[in-house]
Order: structure tokens, then C-alpha cells, then sequence
């Protein structure tokens, strides 16, 4: 069973009704990280600054080592991933490590995003629609296949 290491926002509702339609088209699916609630960065936030520290500062501390470290270790151990729009920086920054570790990411963005972004195109597939999505999970998805792969033989 392929493991999915399911990326998005805190604060998106929709990411546990997407985990649980993953699950059931047979994929095991890596969620946990929405455990925490749509306000865990900023009770983070807030208990560091009440410590005194600086955003800096904060990085270095237990809990962010912490929790990056528990993300880290599930993102490396996932066969592949999928980053639901909307999303914040942090989803994006673990959406480009993934794909920089040569393996296959895709995006779901079931509505039309209000600014487009060519760059989207180093993803190994979009879907705008669950079954669009489930297709792609279901595809070939080897290395040097998808939407970039085409750009860079251009290039190079």
C-alpha cells in the first residue's frame, strides 16, 4: 500500500474529509499534522512571544524542532504526496522539498485560484476535480514523467 503524505493548511476544514476519500481508494494516508487544530501556529506564536523570543529565536526552540522534525520524518517515508489548495507557505515549502527529492507530488485545487502561478508546472500532476485526483494516484507517475519533464528537455 502506497503511503500519502497529505499537505495543506491548518485552517483548511476540507483536508480530513479529502484524507479519509484517499483512504478509502486504498492508499494509507499521513494526516496527523491536522490533529493539532487551525490554531496551533498561533498559540505557538503567541506562547513564544510571551517567552520574549523573536520569530528567529523561536526556530531554534524544543517545539519547533519538534514538530519539524515529525513532519519530516512522515514526508520522507511517504511514497508520494498530494498539497490541497488552498495552502500556506509552510505546505508549499514541504511541497518543493518533496518534489526536490525527485519524487511525485500532486496538486489539488478544487476551485480556480484567484492569482495563477506558472510554477505549478514542477508539480507531477494537477486535479481540479476528486476524480481527476484519484486518476492521478492511480497513474504512472515515474521519475522524468508529468508536466516539467517536457520543459526541461527544452532547456537542457
Amino acid at each position: 500500500m502506497k503511503t500519502v503524505y497529505l499537505i495543506g493548511s491548518l485552517r483548511n476544514p476540507g483536508i480530513r474529509q479529502l484524507a479519509t476519500d484517499i483512504r478509502s481508494a486504498g492508499f494509507d494516508v499521513f494526516d496527523d499534522w491536522h490533529a493539532a487544530g487551525e490554531k496551533a501556529d498561533d498559540c505557538w506564536m503567541e506562547y513564544e512571544r510571551m517567552r520574549g523570543r523573536t520569530y528567529k529565536q523561536a526556530l531554534e526552540g524544543y517545539a519547533a524542532e519538534h514538530t519539524f522534525l515529525y513532519d519530516l520524518k512522515h514526508l520522507i517515508r511517504a511514497d508520494l504526496c498530494v498539497l490541497a489548495l488552498p495552502a500556506g507557505k509552510s505546505s508549499h515549502l514541504e511541497f518543493g522539498y518533496f518534489l526536490g527529492q525527485g519524487r511525485p507530488g500532486f496538486i489539488y485545487m478544487p476551485t480556480e485560484p484567484e492569482r495563477w502561478d506558472v510554477m505549478v508546472k514542477f508539480a507531477t500532476g494537477v486535479a481540479s476535480s476528486w476524480m481527476e485526483l484519484l486518476d492521478l494516484l492511480h497513474s504512472p507517475y515515474d521519475k522524468g514523467h508529468g508536466p516539467t519533464s517536457l520543459c526541461w528537455q527544452h532547456i537542457l
